[in-house]
């Protein structure tokens, strides 16, 4: 009998803790393999400052004809942004890089004929595992249409499915991807260094098309 109640009270305290343990949460990443990013939680960029998405008041601000430089370790780009066409995400690129969140960011994936992509400030430190993941800790919606070609010079933002846009971009290297087109929001397009764009595109790589050499942004020059 004494081993009984004992046997009870054993069990009464084990329910009782297993009560006090956090209930785990899984997710099931999915793959979108036209931007290698993968549909996870939104991770906040390693900065004591919190960002925002774009307001009605960014996006009523913006000028009509705005251009910006990404200053390369090989090259720079120039790149006509599109406001009358995607004004969130030009409002949000601009609000980014103004902030100086891209720079020091890497191009975290390049694949020669098709694209590269970068934007993640993950790719800022030294652990390329988590790189493709990140973003500014917030998404906003496409501005997408159905006759949207990304071609050659397009510069479009990655997601990870619909209504997912954060920080990461990439640049159309091939003549053209009809498998892209209206999925992606393109807000802007390059003018002048789509030559570094291709190089880039072109350097070695590992299995996860990763570059070998660190590809970096050291800014953005808004002009």
């Amino acid at each position: 009998m004494k081993k009984l109640i004992v046997l009870f009270f054993c069990i009464m305290l084990l329910t009782a803790c297993a009560k006090t343990l956090p209930e785990s949460s899984s997710s099931t990443p999915q793959d979108n393999l036209a931007t290698g990013e993968r549909a996870v939680p939104a991770i906040t960029p390693p900065s004591a400052e919190v960002l925002l998405p774009p307001t009605p008041e960014d996006v009523a601000a913006l000028p009509k004809q705005v251009n910006v430089t990404l200053v390369t370790n090989q090259g720079n780009i120039e790149i006509q942004l599109l406001p009358e066409k995607s004004p969130l995400a030009v409002a949000n690129f601009l609000k980014l890089a103004n902030s100086r969140f891209y720079d020091g960011v890497k191009f975290h994936r390049v694949i020669p004929d098709f694209m590269i992509q970068t934007g993640d400030p993950n790719s800022k430190d030294r652990d390329p595992a988590n790189d493709g993941r990140g973003g500014p800790g917030y998404q906003f919606p496409d501005e997408v249409t159905a006759d949207d070609q990304l071609v050659r010079g397009t510069v479009a933002m990655a997601n990870a499915g619909p209504n997912t846009n954060g920080s990461q971009f990439f640049i159309v290297t091939a003549e053209s991807t009809p498998l892209l087109n209206g999925q992606y929001t393109i807000f802007g397009k390059v003018t002048s260094g789509q030559d570094v764009a291709e190089k880039i595109s072109q350097v070695e790589r590992n299995e996860q098309d990763r570059p070998a050499q660190d590809i970096v942004i050291s800014q953005i020059v808004v002009k």
